[in-house]
């Protein structure tokens, strides 16, 4: 048991580190692209709400929340959530934040498949993202007394493994919100070439947050699966 904790623990840690590295290099982008001023003079509220517009798009507010980064769009109360970093800001970085979240709502208001498949697994996830590892670590303790604890150390993998893939399923959710964002601010000329790359910069970064926990997710969920194959 004390190898199966220790293997646990350098992963979780290793992706943990490598995780806490690409967000501050993320933070530090948004922060370097926040001195970066929009010609056109527009908040990021303002941004999301034209973005809004020029998609028809009527019945979502553009709402403030409050934190750094904590930018997300509700589909359940059709709101697209921006920090106050974004909310009231006008330059590259606001905007780039801003207009990818509206691709959500964008996303939404097609019903772009990748979107409807995460959110189907959402009430799923709650029920398993919390037991998965107890059931893991419950059936591995008693495989080596009952026959049933292999089928429920099992149980805990495929849990898990609904978490790994919603963290693939995120993937071209992202990306796809972000190729939206970038194509309507370039499209629509909303932002100078300068700014346009530093909003696709600003974006990159953020879309490799998701790529470095579904990559992490992925590398916990063989360990998982190894562990309990050679206890079979």
């Amino acid at each position: 048991m004390f190898g199966f904790d220790m293997g646990y623990i350098i992963i979780a840690g290793a992706f943990g580190l490598f995780s806490m590295l690409v967000s501050s290099r993320l933070k530090s982008k948004f922060k370097h692209y926040s001195k970066v001023q929009l010609r056109n003079g527009m908040s990021g509220a303002e941004i999301a709400q034209k973005m809004l517009d020029d998609h028809g798009i009527r019945d979502v507010k553009v709402v403030s929340t409050p934190g750094m980064l904590s930018d997300h769009y509700n589909p359940a109360n059709k709101t697209v959530n921006l920090s106050e970093g974004v909310y009231a800001q006008r330059n590259a970085a606001a905007a780039a934040v801003a207009a990818h979240e509206v691709g959500h709502a964008v996303q939404h208001a097609q019903a772009y498949s990748w979107l409807q498949m995460r959110s189907k697994m959402v009430p799923i996830l709650k029920l398993t993202s919390n037991m998965s590892m107890w059931v893991i670590f419950g059936g591995l303790a008693l495989m080596g007394t009952t026959a049933i604890g292999g089928t429920i150390a099992w149980a805990g993998v495929a849990m898990y493994g609904i978490g790994t893939l919603f963290s693939f399923v995120t993937l071209p959710v992202e990306y796809d919100a972000s190729n939206r964002a970038l194509a309507w601010l370039k499209n629509k000329n909303m932002v100078s070439q300068e700014e346009y790359a530093g909003a696709e910069d600003a974006l990159k970064w953020a879309a490799r947050t998701y790529v470095v926990a579904a990559i992490g997710a992925l590398a916990t969920l063989l360990y998982f699966a190894m562990k309990v194959a050679s206890r079979d």
